[in-house]
């Protein structure tokens, strides 16, 4: 069982910027697929992004063009990178491979 950790949420404006970082505990390269979810209060869990062992990525349409998930198989790494931030992505983002996930990190967008 991998350990996931994410970092980097937060506080922001309407229209600003966050980068979220997720550490494995072991080498990322073993899992082919990785993958960043979110769960706003109230709602059901719901798919953000994907990236391949290769780099192949694919968005939910609501954060296509303003999101970008990266990984760093040499570090053991994945990201997200949030631009152009809204209220309604205000939510706890969790990375996922296969059966293991992370505990979260809060995003609020807000004024």
């Amino acid at each position: 069982q991998v350990q996931l950790v994410e970092s980097g949420g937060g506080l922001v404006q309407p229209g600003g910027s966050l980068r979220l970082s997720c550490t494995a505990s072991e080498r990322i390269v073993n899992f082919y697929v990785m993958s960043w979810y979110r769960q706003a209060p109230g709602k059901q869990r719901e798919f953000v992004a994907y990236i391949t062992r290769d780099g192949t990525t694919h968005y939910d349409d609501s954060v296509k063009g303003r999101f970008t998930v990266s990984r760093d198989n040499a570090k053991n790494m994945m990201y997200l990178q949030m631009n152009n931030l809204k209220p309604e992505d205000t939510a706890v983002y969790r990375c996922n491979a296969y059966q293991d996930w992370g505990q979260g990190t809060q995003v609020t967008v807000s004024s």
